[in-house]
């Protein structure tokens, strides 16, 4: 074989690694925005859906309900912050190792974003069906809805530092 189709050869494939792992980076990121936005979506759904049916009880107990309702929404500002961190190690140069620690940064962040929010918008819905009940249990509820949502911080967090070894992966 002639050197210089071995250099074709050697440069195609190059060429063609690299933009496979420059589309798995982003396909990780759009996995992580889209998932956590769909978690919360469906949570403050939940949440609103929840309070609306409280409220024809007791229409005092908007401001209560409106904030437990909104508690699911922050998975999604969680994946959207993530976009913000990982979205600078996407380059057209980036090698496989970094576009898998990205995608996989992007699962984690995706998968965890939408448990947590549809799972928090059944602690808060249950809390808000309570308060339209006449039940005083608003920071009961506030601080149950709080754990699922640290699982969530927890993949942010990871996230984070996956970002901060992404350049040690060269």
């Amino acid at each position: 074989m002639d050197p210089n189709t071995l250099n074709e050869v050697a440069q195609s494939t190059v060429m063609a690694g690299g933009n496979l792992a420059y589309f798995l980076a982003w396909i990780g990121i759009f996995l992580m925005v889209a998932l956590a936005g769909i978690g919360s979506a469906i949570g403050t759904v939940i949440g609103g859906s929840a309070s609306v049916g409280a409220m024809k009880k007791r229409d005092d107990i908007f401001p209560n309900c409106m904030i437990l309702s909104a508690l699911p929404g922050t998975q999604g500002l969680y994946g959207f912050g993530a976009f913000f961190i990982l979205r600078t190690h996407i380059v057209p140069g980036i090698n496989m190792l970094q576009a898998c620690a990205i995608f996989g940064a992007g699962l984690i962040m995706g998968i965890v974003g939408l448990f947590s929010a549809y799972h928090q918008s059944r602690v808060v819905a249950n809390g808000i069906e309570s308060i339209g009940a006449g039940n005083d249990v608003f920071s009961n509820t506030l601080i149950l809805g709080v754990f699922p949502e640290l699982y969530a911080i927890v993949a942010f967090a990871a996230c984070f530092l996956i970002g901060g070894m992404i350049p040690t992966l060269a």
